[in-house]
């Protein structure tokens, strides 16, 4: 995988599980810095989640950066998950609540703008 295409994914990950954590109020969040190294490269990212959202953010950052696909599939669809099972079923209710709230949010913006302009 690019190192382009490796960004990209970290970077919806975040959004996704940041979604998750802040839309269902889970407590005591905090700020973290975090790094993830790739093909020897560092990217540096600001996260605010709660302990049980990063532990889940971390355990992914480590299954993506050892994934084995130069062109990565996605994961329903991969022969040989990288995820453990449970961990697989966690991030699939992470990623199918936040790809309904980021996605009602675009359309509530549109209809506003559409009204509004």
């Amino acid at each position: 995988m690019t190192n382009a295409k490796f960004q990209s994914e970290i970077q919806s990950l975040n959004t996704f599980v940041q979604t998750f954590c802040q839309g269902n109020k889970h407590s005591n969040p905090c700020t973290k810095e975090v790094q993830v190294d790739y093909k020897n490269e560092s990217y540096f990212y600001k996260i605010h989640l709660c302990q049980e959202c990063y532990k889940t953010i971390s355990y992914s950052y480590i299954k993506l950066q050892s994934c084995p696909h130069e062109i990565k599939p996605r994961c329903r669809h991969c022969k040989k998950p990288c995820y453990n099972k449970k961990k697989w079923k966690e991030l699939a209710t992470i990623m199918r609540y936040s790809a309904i709230k980021l996605g009602l949010n675009k359309i509530t913006k549109k209809v506003k703008n559409f009204f509004l302009s």
